[in-house]
């Protein structure tokens, strides 16, 4: 019976890990785009968006974290990691739906002049 346990901590670690890596790549994005990208798409504001995205990736931080003790200690998932993994399926929506719906919406908006000449685009 352990070495199911030990096998569904595994695969629970690996979803963390997972949804952990997608919280950080949206939140880097988000970190990079001019804030006026996000009002000129009709997105909420950058400053909420960073407040969401960070919160997605402390709290998916600490399920992975959660996940990784109970795949070290075979056998017990405290009350702690049922919460976090709660918060983790609140991560991944956020995660996914920054990444889905907006970064699609402001990209081009960046900050940096790329390959423009003077007056626009060559």
């Amino acid at each position: 019976m352990s070495m199911i346990y030990g096998l569904f901590n595994l695969l629970f670690l690996l979803l963390s890990v997972a949804i952990l890596g997608m919280s950080i790549y949206a939140l880097v994005h988000a970190l990079r785009v001019p804030g006026n990208a996000f009002l000129s798409a009709g997105k909420l504001k950058k400053e909420w968006w960073l407040l969401i995205l960070a919160l997605a990736t402390l709290f998916s931080a600490g399920g992975a974290l959660t996940y990784l003790q109970a795949f070290m200690i075979v056998g017990g998932e405290s009350f702690l990691g049922v919460q976090f993994g709660l918060f983790s399926i609140a991560a991944v929506i956020a995660a996914t739906i920054y990444i889905v719906d907006v970064k699609p919406a402001v990209k081009g908006m960046g900050g940096g002049r790329g390959n423009n000449g003077p007056y626009g685009p060559w």
